[in-house]
């Protein structure tokens, strides 16, 4: 039953693709904005948390639009992109994890702010009194604490990049070989008479695959708590 077909090979390869760089791209942005709403108040920090999560309350499809609009080559950015670096995202399997990656910043940043929230920030007063610089604090003393919360965002970060479909299928399309990952390939099944097999198959290598991050995630964490505690 798990001998993969090629179009199974091709949907699982795309979409770990889109997933791990939609996770590599969007991790640094991810921790600096958690960094600032956890640990700064500033003007206008409602609406910019507002704007971060709205991709979790927006239906995708608004989501794969507006970046249609944005970075379409008409669009304001896009062409600028394509004018300046030959760039084009729409229908690219980059844009694919474009799109994977504003649809799951949100779950991202929220994993992340909670774990800075919760270091005790003494600790970090006291390395600064004998000396530290903050770069070595933050190195040395914040980062080991706040581990756990990054793996923790980057993994449902990961995990809901391989689920992504609406925003998907609109700012990318749904092309075989460059943008058809694993939800769009179940689509496209489930559109085909006599495809509900494959789909069926499709809709448990994707459970099959989120589990296995999740458990990744899990073992991951647990060990960095436990050398935490040594």
């Amino acid at each position: 039953m798990f001998d993969l077909t090629p179009l199974e090979i091709e949907a699982l390869g795309l979409s770990l693709r889109v997933a791990l760089w939609s996770v590599f791209v969007s991790l640094p942005f991810g921790l600096a904005t958690a960094w600032l709403l956890a640990r700064y108040e500033f003007f206008g920090k409602t609406l910019l948390n507002g704007v971060i999560h709205l991709p979790l309350v927006l239906p995708p499809v608004v989501v794969g639009y507006l970046l249609l609009v944005l970075l379409g080559r008409q669009g304001p950015l896009g062409a600028w992109l394509f004018a300046t670096f030959g760039i084009s995202l729409p229908f690219t399997w980059e844009g694919a994890a474009l799109a994977a990656a504003v649809m799951a910043f949100p779950l991202m940043v929220r994993a992340m702010r909670l774990s800075i929230e919760s270091v005790d920030q003494s600790l970090e007063t006291a390395a600064r009194t004998l000396g530290a610089s903050r770069t070595n604090v933050f190195a040395t003393v914040t980062l080991p604490l706040i581990m756990p919360g990054i793996l923790a965002g980057a993994v449902l970060a990961f995990a809901r990049s391989l689920g992504e479909f609406g925003a998907t299928i609109t700012f990318v399309s749904n092309i075989p070989g460059e943008t058809r990952t694993l939800p769009l390939a179940l689509y496209s099944l489930i559109q085909t008479p006599g495809g509900e097999a494959g789909a069926l198959r499709l809709a448990l290598l994707s459970v099959l695959l989120s589990l296995a991050a999740l458990a990744a995630s899990e073992a991951i964490a647990r060990r960095l708590r436990a050398r935490m505690s040594d």
